[in-house]
């Protein structure tokens, strides 16, 4: 003969034993507790200026006077003249974290173009 379990008697002894965990009520806030009102970051507004070049402040390189060659190939930077320290910086190339702010940096699309010309 088949002894049959019913599940009911089991599923109402653990409602009841979680239900004898859960607080008396809800807990209340009392006044020596701070809440931190948390403060939304804004960024920085930038504008753009001639060739796409974000104006930050100041442009302690003189980026800006290198905008005839945004758009152009990476041979044209050596024909700039350009006697301050750059870098050169290639399509998803490494560079370091070192940061010059007179240093002129030419970045490069992946088709060798230059797409943005900044200082660091």
């Amino acid at each position: 003969m088949l002894t049959r379990f019913s599940a009911l008697p089991a599923v109402l002894l653990s409602v009841l034993a979680l239900a004898a965990c859960d607080p008396a009520g809800p807990i209340e806030q009392t006044p020596d507790q701070d809440v931190a009102v948390p403060t939304p970051y804004l960024t920085p507004q930038t504008t753009v200026t001639a060739g796409g070049l974000q104006e930050r402040e100041p442009d302690t390189c003189g980026a800006a006077n290198y905008v005839s060659v945004l758009g152009q190939p990476a041979a044209q930077i050596q024909s700039l003249g350009i006697s301050k320290p750059m870098r050169i910086v290639e399509w998803r190339g490494v560079e370091d974290q070192v940061y010059n702010p007179q240093r002129v940096v030419f970045r490069l699309d992946s088709r060798g173009n230059v797409y943005n010309i900044d200082c660091g």
